[in-house]
């Protein structure tokens, strides 16, 4: 990537924690198992989603997630994720008189 992390916004910066956070969690295979995705949810999102502690709990998201059925987490459909909780927690952020 040629911009530095000075020259980058707040925004392009956290897209780039993102893309480091999955690659963190899914290593070299570029993909999340179930233990990988509930370490990833119960380290790293732990104040917007409660954690993880029920075996259907993980097992009902991940199959929410796993669009094309191949029993992995992929980058997409790791975004939809966060596409998800950012729209949700969107509300806390909307000024009252606005509501």
């Amino acid at each position: 990537m040629e911009a530095t992390k000075d020259a980058m916004s707040a925004l392009e910066s956290s897209m780039i924690t993102i893309i480091q956070t999955f690659h963190q969690y899914s290593g070299q295979k570029c993909n999340l198992k179930k233990a990988d995705l509930k370490e990833l949810i119960n380290n790293e999102m732990n104040n917007f989603i409660v954690k993880i502690n029920e075996k259907d709990t993980l097992d009902k998201l991940f199959a929410d997630l796993d669009q094309n059925g191949d029993l992995e987490i992929d980058f997409k459909e790791f975004i939809a994720l966060i596409a998800m909780v950012t729209s949700a927690c969107n509300e806390l952020f909307i000024p009252k008189q606005q509501k």
